[in-house]
């Protein structure tokens, strides 16, 4: 397994601008969907970890950097990887590409911490952490601006 998980999505006219080209917005929530579906190719869903084991993952930061625009109607694809993963957070790497020409259309990561229901910072269960570690996942450089 090289690490990637791919989410394809065509862009709905709700998520274009008059001008029929995506909003910024929109990032985020297929980077969300990226993120469940890689979770769900790997054995579990996000409302497994969260029911079961008391695990949620919180966004504690998230970056774009957008490359070229997407329009209504086209064919996407949202690549996903693990890229670290710690005790008490992981972070996932995004790679946005249309279909039709394999165009980079933007790239990004989000940064999670593990609370419990009562927001709480928790360790991230040995069981979730096997299943999302991936030796190749962690080669990925981050793309976020130095702090």
């Amino acid at each position: 397994m090289d690490g990637w998980h791919e989410t394809e999505i065509r862009v709905r006219y709700a998520e274009t601008d008059q001008m029929g080209v995506v909003h910024h917005s929109n990032y985020l929530v297929w980077f969300e969907l990226g993120r469940s579906e890689l979770c769900r190719s790997r054995g579990f869903s996000y409302k497994q970890m969260e029911e079961e084991s008391n695990a949620l993952l919180v966004v504690a930061e998230c970056y774009i950097r957008f490359k070229s625009p997407a329009y209504y109607e086209d064919i996407i694809t949202v690549r996903t990887k693990v890229i670290e993963v710690r005790s008490r957070s992981l972070r996932f790497f995004y790679e946005v590409h249309r279909s039709s020409d394999d165009k980079l259309i933007a790239e990004g990561e989000t940064l999670h911490v593990v609370t419990d229901t009562k927001k709480k910072v928790r360790k991230l269960p040995e069981f979730y952490r096997d299943l999302l570690m991936d030796q190749e996942d962690l080669l990925v450089p981050s793309i976020a601006p130095p702090h």
